[in-house]
């Protein structure tokens, strides 16, 4: 995205958009949210949920204190870019775009409607603000950026051995080429390799997957929505091939991934939520310095890992925030 497009709230530094609630809270008028999710999977539907339920736990009641609007671009770009432009058109107080591709179309469609993103990798990177610092333009946000040394870190506690780490990503997913990048720098320091697959559509993810057999020794995936959206296709090709699964995400381990070292995309939405009432009071997003959740969690399937040849550790097993598959 070119830099011109960076948001300014409003072109005189006042609030361009003023929210129904107003700062003292809820007003007469519906406050008006807006959703945009780049795709639907149990992860981004975890988030929004809980962004729901935290307004709704403030008050807002749907179809009286509060007009919610939810739609999915279903992977498409060009899609999202359509449904920002209508977002836009309807003025709400607040759009809250869920992930990379879905707030690059918002940012791109507005400079005055206050944007609150969330599961974004790299907001810097992908050109939605210039720093995790308070932006002074309309957009703020919750990123689920995750340390690289701690995913590898994780990989080799599930498979000790392991060399060769195969990473499928999304060459159009600006969060999936950061996170590839970071992790070949750490693999690199430690003496692992990184063997990459690139699968640009979600039909293109198992074949991706089955490239990497007899090439590498784990399969890592990170917090790629094209790549979520088609797992049942790379669970099939790690099943078959007994290459263990590792991943960022816990719903993928609950579909049949070995296991993650991952956020908790609810308590992620509920902490979005926590900075669109902040707006909707009053404050304005350029005020607000974007957040991380700093919380992760240890999610094991060991029926997975049984299937993909991992033997999980007692030590590893008592960590476990969660275990499926017992």
């Amino acid at each position: 995205m070119p830099a011109a497009l960076l948001p300014a709230w409003g072109q005189d530094g006042s609030a361009a958009n003023v929210p129904a609630g107003g700062a003292g809270g809820m007003g007469k008028t519906p406050a008006a949210v807006s959703v945009l999710s780049i795709v639907e999977h149990p992860s981004l539907d975890a988030l929004r949920d809980g962004l729901h339920d935290e307004l709704k736990a403030a008050g807002y009641e749907d179809g009286k204190t509060l007009k919610w609007a939810y739609q999915s671009a279903q992977g498409n770009p060009g899609t999202a870019a359509q449904i920002a432009r209508k977002f836009v058109g309807d003025r709400p107080d607040v759009i809250v775009p869920i992930a990379t591709p879905a707030t690059q179309a918002v940012v791109a469609a507005t400079r005055d409607i206050p944007v609150v993103y969330n599961a974004i990798t790299d907001p810097v990177g992908a050109r939605l603000v210039k720093s995790m610092a308070p932006s002074g333009t309309n957009v703020t946000g919750v990123s689920d950026r995750l340390v690289a040394e701690q995913q590898v870190a994780f990989i080799r506690r599930v498979v000790p051995a392991a060399k060769r780490v195969g990473v499928i990503y999304s060459p159009g997913e600006a969060n999936s080429v950061t996170a590839k990048r970071q992790m070949q720098e750490v693999l690199e320091r430690q003496g692992m390799s990184l063997v990459e697959a690139a699968a640009p559509r979600s039909v293109d993810v198992g074949q991706a997957a089955q490239r990497l057999v007899g090439k590498v020794d784990v399969i890592y995936t990170s917090n790629d929505n094209n790549v979520i959206s088609a797992y049942e296709a790379v669970i099939k090709v790690a099943n078959s091939a007994k290459i263990p699964l590792i991943c960022a995400d816990r719903s993928s381990v609950q579909r049949g991934a070995t296991g993650a070292m991952a956020i908790d995309y609810y308590t992620m939405g509920r902490q979005t939520g926590r900075m669109v009432l902040r707006v909707l009071r009053g404050e304005r997003p350029g005020d607000m310095a974007s957040e991380t959740s700093d919380r992760l969690d240890i999610t094991l399937n060991l029926a997975a890992a049984k299937k993909q040849g991992a033997t999980i550790s007692p030590e590893l097993k008592a960590e476990a925030k969660e275990v499926f598959g017992e």
